[in-house]
């Protein structure tokens, strides 16, 4: 009961071969019965239409390709081949040619590979009887004996370009000491740039009473090598007391600041302290 009930429910068409038999009579009262030979008869005639077609088709596509100028019928096809085998044949002529001429060109590497085997030190080595006198032998004065196997060895082991290269280090090292002693020589003429440095102290007294005219000659007393004492004038400070403001140009590796402040502090009595105003390199 339960599966009948799903099958109500189920929405299946149980009876569909009765409609379509329904529906084939309505469309044959309506076009007339068709025999079932008729229909073989027609499939036929459907075919043969269709191999007539493709072949009228054919004959069009090849009537086109050839052209109005290109030669039809089983002549024209003859000819064709007759002049496709004519370049073949020009062809293989050609190419035999070139064969040929390889062979020859090998045949003609072989002897030359031969005779340079034939003429190598090697050769002459272990087969002495025949031995090949090169072009150099030739030269030589007819006086002089034949050189043993061990001596052309001995020849061959000499490097003839060795003393070649050796020779052109040899003048290498030689151009580059020449150049190098000139560039010494131009250095030491050439004056060497000196290193000066231009400084502005400010020297200050203990007070007002100090004699600004003694405390600059005591500064002007010191006498260096690298040391050249500039303008000099007095500068207000306050409460009637006034410092001296003195130029002078250092060498640098000669006299450094640090030395000439404990130079100018030495004059106890005039000097209370030294200050750097300003420093410029020249």
């Amino acid at each position: 009961m339960a599966t009948t009930n799903f099958l109500v429910h189920e929405k299946i068409w149980f009876d569909k071969f009765k409609y379509d038999d329904a529906e084939r009579k309505f469309y044959e009262q309506m076009n007339g019965p068709v025999a079932g030979g008729s229909r073989q008869d027609n499939g036929a005639s459907v075919i043969l239409r269709d191999i007539a077609r493709a072949r009228e088709n054919i004959q069009k596509s090849l009537a086109g390709s050839s052209g109005p100028g290109a030669s039809s019928g089983p002549g024209g096809d003859h000819s064709e081949l007759i002049v496709r085998i004519a370049s073949l044949e020009v062809e293989n002529q050609n190419l035999r040619g070139v064969v040929q001429d390889l062979q020859q060109a090998i045949s003609r590497l072989e002897a030359r590979l031969s005779t340079l085997e034939k003429s190598s030190p090697t050769h002459r080595a272990t087969a002495p009887q025949t031995q090949h006198v090169s072009p150099m032998r030739q030269a030589e004065p007819p006086t002089k004996k034949a050189a043993t196997p061990a001596e052309d060895d001995e020849d061959n082991d000499i490097d003839l370009f060795g003393s070649d290269e050796e020779e052109e280090d040899k003048e290498a090292a030689r151009l580059r000491e020449e150049r190098l002693r000139q560039y010494a020589e131009k250095k030491a003429k050439k004056p060497l740039l000196v290193a000066k440095s231009s400084i502005l102290l400010d020297v200050k007294p203990w007070d007002d009473e100090t004699d600004m005219a003694q405390l600059e000659a005591c500064v002007r007393s010191i006498q260096l090598d690298g040391l050249v004492w500039g303008a000099s004038k007095l500068v207000p400070v306050g409460y009637g007391i006034r410092k001296l403001q003195i130029q002078c140009v250092v060498e640098d590796d000669k006299v450094g600041t640090d030395f000439l402040e404990e130079e100018i502090t030495k004059f106890e009595e005039h000097v209370q302290s030294v200050d750097i105003a300003a420093f410029n390199k020249i």
